[in-house]
């Protein structure tokens, strides 16, 4: 009789959580799937991320539920049952406490994507950080455990940590200094001072990336690269100017010289992808050499890597022009007299 009226006691609580479980998988295949496709149709930014973050969790909320319910209606003694509540209310904290901090992290994403230069990784892992230990003192809060002696601990313990972790909190702090001062932002080309250079791809809590043009990555620790001298191609601006020298003999019309040289310059900076199209390229003569007169032709590219195929292109076309103008372009040369005794 008691076995019997003891399995009458579990009937619900299994009920409910059959109930849970069954409800969680029906909102997942039928209201979340609408969901997912009426923010689709939505053009508000981060509507992927919302509906990312959000996956499988509400179908784990209703089987919370159906186990929280189950317990309340379970023979369990009131002092099992209370820390069996106490588990899933934590657990359930802690899921949101993953939600918010994923929202968090990918807003700051794809806020520092609209902003030009800011570095992703470092904010994001930061924001998802503080979200998740903010949600675990709140949990301890829940589960009655006071946090003011684990936030004096941490106080205390603060110091001895930091020396622990010294290199550690140099390199975060020089990241964020490098950040916030601007003097390095993502997809600027930098050259250290060891002649290394490329693309700034991430700054992390701990190291730089750079990406090389071919492809390689080379990883400095932020402490370094915030006491290094490097050169920053996209500062202040990404326009640089490309000045190529050569010389022409002496024979030459020097006025001629720099009309068809600047002609020649301004196609190449209306046609070639890289040039500036508004800019006004010119001519300087520097010097009287052995051989030839020297000069220097300053043109403007977008950013570092076009001076390449700008370079490319205006020597080609300027070596073809100078042929058919019949200007010269001298080599070095010797005239040695023989004198007979």
């Amino acid at each position: 009789m008691n076995q019997s009226l003891t399995l009458v006691r579990w009937i619900i609580p299994v009920a409910l959580i059959l109930m849970g479980w069954f409800f969680g998988i029906i909102f997942e295949k039928v209201f979340f799937t609408r969901f997912k496709k009426f923010t689709a149709r939505m053009p508000f930014p981060g509507n992927e991320l919302v509906v990312e973050s959000l996956q499988k969790l509400p179908s784990l909320w209703l089987f919370l539920a159906g186990l929280y319910g189950a317990i309340l209606a379970s023979p369990f003694t009131l002092p099992v049952s209370g820390i069996l509540q106490k588990a899933l209310i934590a657990t359930f904290l802690y899921t949101v406490t993953l939600l918010v901090a994923r929202l968090a992290a990918g807003f700051v994403t794809l806020y520092s994507q609209r902003v030009e230069g800011l570095s992703a990784s470092l904010f994001s892992n930061l924001t998802r950080i503080l979200v998740l230990l903010l949600g675990i003192l709140i949990i301890l809060q829940a589960m009655g455990i006071s946090i003011t002696p684990i936030l004096a601990t941490l106080g205390i313990g603060g110091l001895a940590v930091a020396l622990a972790f010294q290199d550690t909190l140099a390199n975060l702090f020089s990241g964020l200094y490098l950040i916030i001062s601007g003097q390095v932002r993502t997809g600027d080309y930098v050259k250290l001072e060891s002649d290394q250079e490329g693309y700034i791809t991430d700054i992390t809590w701990r190291n730089t990336t750079i990406r090389e043009v071919p492809n390689n990555i080379i990883v400095v620790p932020n402490t370094k690269l915030a006491s290094a001298i490097f050169k920053n191609y996209h500062l202040p601006t990404k326009e640089i100017t490309l000045q190529i020298t050569f010389g022409v003999g002496y024979d030459s019309n020097l006025e001629q010289v720099e009309q068809v040289t600047v002609a020649v310059a301004e196609e190449v900076m209306q046609t070639v992808p890289g040039g500036v199209p508004e800019f006004q390229p010119f001519v300087r003569y520097q010097s009287f050499e052995d051989y030839r007169i020297n000069l220097i032709v300053c043109l403007r590219v977008n950013e570092f890597l076009d001076q390449h195929i700008i370079r490319h292109e205006f020597i080609k076309r300027l070596h073809k022009r100078y042929q058919e103008e019949g200007i010269e372009i001298p080599f070095p040369s010797r005239n040695v007299y023989m004198k007979d005794k």
